[in-house]
């Protein structure tokens, strides 16, 4: 059953709107989807595009803002309503007004925390024991509109940012479900961010953050393997062997920043404050193993 009469437009284009999609079009009729088009040389999935053609919802492609301003100047549809999740468009003032009752942003922190393109994975780099959703009304400045909701998520210290995304996206689900419904029927009155928190901004990550400094501390870098664990990764070399590091913890030892050493059987390297301890890996052209069994293998040039 839906959870509302009133149809809702959706926009999203990444793994992330996928997925919302694929469950929000259980609650809400979707009149239609606005994603960015599949590129010309691409033969892979194109994830909302997948979903919405798997469920026969009506699509609209654009590729950037200006595209995005001239689909609604021809009017393309009635709902009053739209939610974005992951779009990686600006949406103008223009297209927020067309829709009476405005669109819905679900983002992925807690308001005015992390704000800009990469929430998620700064909720683990920050190291910080909570994030969430936040449910806000879309505006021209970046994430600074008023809230519908939020919803909070308690971070664990092994938590990678393929799991939080995952319950985040549930999360969100769950709020928008519980909230849209009642917005529509004006039973929910939106309300100011809080000014007493101090904004902080996230990035889009770069391939650079992939490389390790051990000048950091090793409970950072342990937070980097878990935030970079799809991409851009954490790597580092050992001798003419390229690797990346899948899972470490941090030990309360003093040496040499990048020097190495074993640790109950596991490569370790020194930082600026503690060693990393490397409990599994992945050598290049390899299958990621063990870090005993990446020694039983390497240990000679490892220490070397």
């Amino acid at each position: 059953m839906k959870q509302t009469s009133e149809t809702v437009v959706f926009f999203g284009s990444g793994p992330v709107a996928a997925e919302s999609l694929r469950l929000l079009q259980q609650d809400f009729t979707i009149e239609a989807v606005v994603t960015k088009p599949r590129l010309a040389h691409h033969k892979g999935d194109v994830p909302v595009l997948d979903v919405a053609e798997q469920y026969n919802l009506p699509v609209y492609t654009v590729s950037d803002k200006k595209e995005l301003k001239k689909l609604f100047l021809d009017r393309p549809v009635r709902s009053k309503l739209a939610i974005l999740i992951d779009f990686g468009i600006i949406v103008p003032q223009m297209v927020i007004d067309y829709f009476p009752l405005g669109i819905i942003n679900s983002h992925f922190s807690l308001l005015p925390e992390w704000r800009g393109a990469d929430p998620i994975t700064f909720s683990i780099l920050s190291g910080q024991q909570q994030t969430g959703v936040s449910l806000m009304l879309l505006v021209a400045a970046m994430d600074e509109g008023p809230l519908l909701g939020q919803g909070v998520y308690e971070l664990g210290e092994t938590t990678t940012t393929p799991e939080l995304t995952q319950d985040l996206v549930e999360l969100s689900y769950h709020l928008l479900h519980e909230i849209v419904p009642k917005y529509i029927e004006g039973d929910i009155a939106e309300y100011p961010q809080d000014a007493t928190t101090e904004a902080t901004y996230s990035r889009k990550l770069r391939k650079d953050d992939a490389v390790i400094d051990w000048h950091k501390p090793a409970a950072q870098i342990e937070r980097e393997v878990r935030a970079f664990i799809e991409w851009p990764k954490t790597k580092t070399t050992i001798g003419s062997l390229d690797i990346v590091i899948t899972k470490a913890h941090s030990e309360p030892q003093t040496g040499m920043p990048g020097e190495h050493t074993v640790f109950e059987k596991k490569p370790a390297i020194y930082t600026g404050e503690g060693l990393l301890v490397i409990e599994k890996l992945k050598p290049a052209g390899k299958k990621e193993m063990t870090g005993e069994a990446f020694l039983a293998g390497y240990k000679q040039q490892f220490l070397t």
